[in-house]
């Protein structure tokens, strides 16, 4: 979807109508998205400096957190050679962010927060061998929560072998859950959807009876990210979708769409960035330097949006954006 910005930078109108069947779920490809992408503007970019750390890559970051008066980055911080990392919180000071040693760290990847019923809700990705695949590694999604990132709490955890599991409040006072299983159900990675009525009923076994969305063709993958509840009532999706080339090589990509809670639909994928749209950089591997780890947004007040990601399985960086949710969930910032 593109919408036109004026000299304010405020969006007011589409530029083109979106299709005509916008309201249902359908498959679409990362080839198409990018052929829609070809016009998005990006305001700025940079990356970001995390000191208080030597020896280590620090990416795969969550967007900031308000706490206590401070904004906190957590962030996926690891040896270049192992997939064992720990999730750290760096805290804004000036033009950088240095390491919050009174947050205690979390073994964990990739990290996303959310709030629900007044509680920090933090999780991650935790790695462990595999039980029965040699040399493999398995994962799981854990969820911790608490009134402070000091006192964060393990409450849940998703099955074995699934990643980018998402939570939102809805304003019925239920909870959004987006999932994304892998294998004989959910292929190389699909998005489901289902509702909770409190933190007690996410358990594994809830998890797994979620209702699959089915947006991406086989080939390709995708998952949830970052969920935004939207002034009318429907969630703005932040994920990625992804896909290998013929040389195994893998290409991730900043998306977004509108999902409606009400009649469960899902409306078209938008791409809203690309690893060429930040800064260069080094990647973790050759086959990983166009990667975009979608992290999470910060909606500004002009229709503008900071997206914050890892790059390359090995540094992170943010670009302003036009607010991929501006023509549904009107201007403003994300509640924090």
């Amino acid at each position: 979807m593109l919408w036109n910005y004026n000299a304010d930078n405020k969006c007011v109108t589409p530029l083109r109508k979106v299709r005509k069947d916008e309201g249902a779920t359908m498959v679409q490809t990362c080839a198409e998205l990018l052929r829609d992408y070809q016009t998005k503007p990006v305001f700025h970019g940079e990356k970001l400096t995390f000191t208080g750390i030597t020896g280590v890559d620090v990416y795969n970051i969550a967007a900031p957190i308000f706490h206590e008066g401070e904004w906190f980055i957590p962030a996926r911080v690891e040896p270049r050679e192992t997939e064992y990392s720990q999730v750290m919180f760096f805290r804004e000071q000036g033009k950088e962010w240095a390491l919050a040693e009174d947050i205690p760290p979390l073994n964990l990847q990739d990290p996303f927060w959310t709030r629900i019923g007044g509680e920090i809700i933090l999780g991650g990705v935790e790695v462990f061998p595999h039980p029965t695949i040699p040399q493999a590694l398995g994962w799981r999604t854990k969820f911790y929560r608490g009134k402070s990132l000091t006192q964060l709490q393990h409450f849940a955890s998703g099955p074995d072998g699934m990643k980018d599991i998402r939570l939102a409040e809805l304003p019925n006072g239920s909870i959004a859950v987006f999932t994304r299983p892998q294998g004989e159900v959910g292929g190389r990675g699909t998005i489901g959807y289902m509702e909770i009525s409190s933190l007690g009923q996410l358990t594994a076994g809830s998890i797994a009876q979620a209702v699959l969305l089915e947006q991406f063709i086989p080939e390709e993958w995708g998952g949830a990210n970052e969920i935004h509840v939207l002034k009318d009532g429907k969630l703005g999706v932040l994920g990625h979708i992804a896909r290998f080339d013929t040389e195994g090589n893998r290409h991730y990509y900043a998306m977004a769409f509108i999902f409606d809670p009400e009649s469960r639909e899902a409306g078209p994928m938008e791409i809203i960035a690309t690893r060429d749209d930040f800064p260069p950089g080094e990647s973790k591997r050759p086959n990983l330097k166009d990667v975009v780890f979608t992290g999470g947004l910060v909606r500004q007040l002009d229709g503008t949006a900071w997206l914050y990601a890892g790059l390359s399985d090995a540094e992170a960086g943010r670009i302003l954006i036009p607010d991929p949710f501006c023509p549904v969930g009107g201007m403003g910032s994300k509640e924090i």
